[in-house]
């Protein structure tokens, strides 16, 4: 059976995105723990949680970053999975597969943050699943996505890869343009090339091992 994604308009006490902030959303729509919600566009979106191969993809990004915070006294970086990320400029709230911090960000984390902010955050990254893919990319119409919503809150990078077998490959975006909530291009490879992020992070990521869904 293919995964379900569900999203749309539901009546209840408040905004889907009031909910969300507080931590209730799930609550309210009565669903089970291993389903992720997020509220993209003003809209709750229902997903199930990624499989394998998808967190194996995270887990390569993560360690890239981990190891040259080993291998550099004093480096600035911190990597976060599955953290929730609070849009309130635009009444969004996402749970991003990865972000990159800063270690000053990381420091001053306290116990009772529930999420971050975008201003908090230095990368935003997204590996697409089926059949929800729609969500991480450029829009195709009006209906906004996290792409431009981290574009709109001014998210500096937003590294996407995209397992969709029509159009495998990750791309690195950058240069967010707040007021029209767009990125532009700054790097594409395909799978099996090793993805280079610029200045200030300075990590090759080899990607050797990723394959499309269903592949």
């Amino acid at each position: 059976m293919s995964p379900v994604v569900a999203s749309g308009q539901w009546t209840l006490p408040e905004s889907p995105y009031a909910l969300w902030a507080r931590g209730e959303l799930d609550e309210h729509l009565g669903l089970p723990e291993m389903l992720r919600v997020e509220v993209i566009g003003g809209e709750f979106v229902v997903t199930p949680y990624p499989p394998f191969a998808h967190a194996a993809m995270l887990r390569r990004i993560s360690e890239r970053l981990h190891w040259a915070e080993l291998g550099v006294p004093g480096h600035p970086w911190r990597v976060v999975q599955n953290v929730g990320v609070d849009l309130v400029e635009i009444g969004d709230g996402y749970v991003s597969d990865l972000v990159v911090v800063s270690a000053e960000v990381d420091l001053s984390a306290r116990a009772e943050d529930r999420y971050l902010s975008p201003n908090e955050i230095s990368l935003a990254a997204e590996v697409t699943a089926f059949p929800s893919a729609h969500n991480d990319r450029r829009p195709v119409s009006e209906k906004p996505t996290k792409w431009s919503g981290y574009a709109r809150s001014g998210v500096p990078y937003y590294l996407l890869v995209d397992r969709d077998p029509r159009q495998s490959g990750v791309t690195l975006f950058g240069e967010p343009d707040r007021g029209e909530g767009t990125y532009e291009v700054l790097g594409e490879w395909k799978f099996g090339e090793s993805v280079r992020l610029p200045e200030p992070f300075d990590v090759e990521i080899v990607t050797g091992a990723w394959k499309p869904w269903n592949a």
